[in-house]
């Protein structure tokens, strides 16, 4: 299997984990040799449930039984995605009322993109330095990191960037602006939190000259920071949210959500303003819904918060200089990318699933299912200390 994995399967680094998988439960993963491994990545933050839940698999054995795809999105009226679409305008604050379902993240960036310049009739899109919000041409265009895209380029035009937190940037939002994007928390860049009412400030301005709003809401979004959504914790309300990963139980799915007033603007002028053949496809769908259900209905989000407690007070080393993030979206801050590298790797050949960020090498993810257990926590955290442990450093 390995050697098919190399020869067949494109990959996207030169030395992948290739870790064999055989099944996964809970917050536990198995490998073909039988290893199990606990995990405190969650697919990169997708699984926000765990592997399997159970209500999410009910959900899609449901759906299974009655249709999958039937049409292109938006032409049939499909109970799973209506019924999802209408809880989350429940959930959040007006005037975000009308989704658009979409098969990633990076694709309903895409479409948030396009919708603010179909509102507004500008052409300039402002995003932030270090920003990741996907790898689609579009979502490279905001991308705020140069290395990742020069290979590609010309990539779209006129996007200009600022630096995430700088409020003296703020004056690069003018009347030219047709929306300024940027993640609630900067993921890729080492999981950046707002600071000084920076989000509530970024769209005072884009009201004063008329631009729109778009928060990345794909690693935040569905409960890791406590609220459904980061800007919930912001007291402001963006005039797009984009989300994904989170949202699915484990399954692809994107979403952008806007006004109605908005959001109908690409029904014409032109027709077909955003399509999709698979967006909103009814099994995904259903499985959206039911994470959406058993999150919002649950104890989970607020546990999110004691839990980052727990792991904040475990994780105390003379080799984490920092544990940045909010929630159960955490990022260890080691003194060397090469420790940051010695943690993901030896944690693994223990038992452990850890990960890197996009841009900050001396990150180490730890984003784990909201389900994961306190004992689990205490488990992995210890498997982390001994790796930390037996780590040759430079003792001052």
């Amino acid at each position: 299997m390995k050697e098919d994995f190399f020869t067949y399967q494109a990959q996207t680094t030169p030395h992948p984990l290739a870790m064999e998988i055989s099944h996964a439960e809970g917050s536990y993963i198995f490998a073909t040799n039988g290893t199990k491994y606990l995990d405190f990545v969650a697919g990169v933050s997708a699984c926000s449930l765990g592997h399997r839940h159970l209500k999410v698999v009910n959900a899609i054995k449901e759906q299974l039984d009655k249709y999958l795809h039937v049409m292109v999105y938006g032409e049939y009226i499909q109970q799973p995605a209506v019924t999802l679409t209408k809880l989350l305008a429940s959930l959040l604050p007006d005037p975000l009322e009308k989704t658009y379902l979409t098969n990633s993240g990076t694709e309903a960036i895409e479409g948030s993109l396009k919708l603010a310049r179909r509102v507004t009739g500008r052409s300039q899109i402002i995003a932030a330095k270090l920003a990741y919000h996907g790898n689609t041409m579009g979502s490279m265009s905001v991308m705020g990191y140069e290395e990742r895209k020069q290979a590609f380029r010309p990539l779209i035009p006129d996007v200009s960037f600022i630096s995430f937190n700088d409020e003296d940037d703020l004056k690069q939002i003018t009347n030219k602006t047709a929306g300024v994007i940027l993640e609630t928390i900067q993921g890729g860049a080492g999981f950046i939190i707002p600071k000084n009412d920076y989000l509530r400030k970024v769209k005072k301005r884009c009201e004063e000259v008329g631009a729109l709003l778009i928060l990345d809401e794909i690693q935040p979004g569905f409960g890791r920071t406590g609220k459904l959504f980061g800007f919930q914790n912001y007291d402001m309300t963006p005039d797009i949210v984009v989300m994904g990963k989170g949202m699915g139980g484990g399954l692809p799915i994107g979403a952008f959500t806007a006004s109605s007033e908005m959001m109908n603007q690409l029904q014409d002028n032109p027709k077909l303003g955003h399509i999709t053949t698979f967006g909103g496809n009814p099994v995904i769908a259903a499985a959206a819904l039911a994470t959406l259900e058993e999150i919002s209905q649950s104890d989970l989000m607020s546990e999110t918060l004691e839990k980052e407690k727990l792991i904040r007070s475990l994780l105390v080393h003379p080799l984490i200089t920092e544990i940045r993030g909010v929630g159960l979206m955490l990022a260890l801050i080691t003194i060397t990318p090469d420790i940051a590298n010695e943690i993901v790797l030896k944690c693994q050949d223990n038992g452990l699933i850890l990960f890197w960020l996009l841009f900050e090498p001396k990150a180490v993810r730890i984003t784990p299912p909201l389900t994961i257990s306190k004992e689990e926590i205490k488990e992995g955290c210890q498997i982390i200390l001994e790796v930390l442990d037996n780590i040759e450093y430079p003792k001052n």
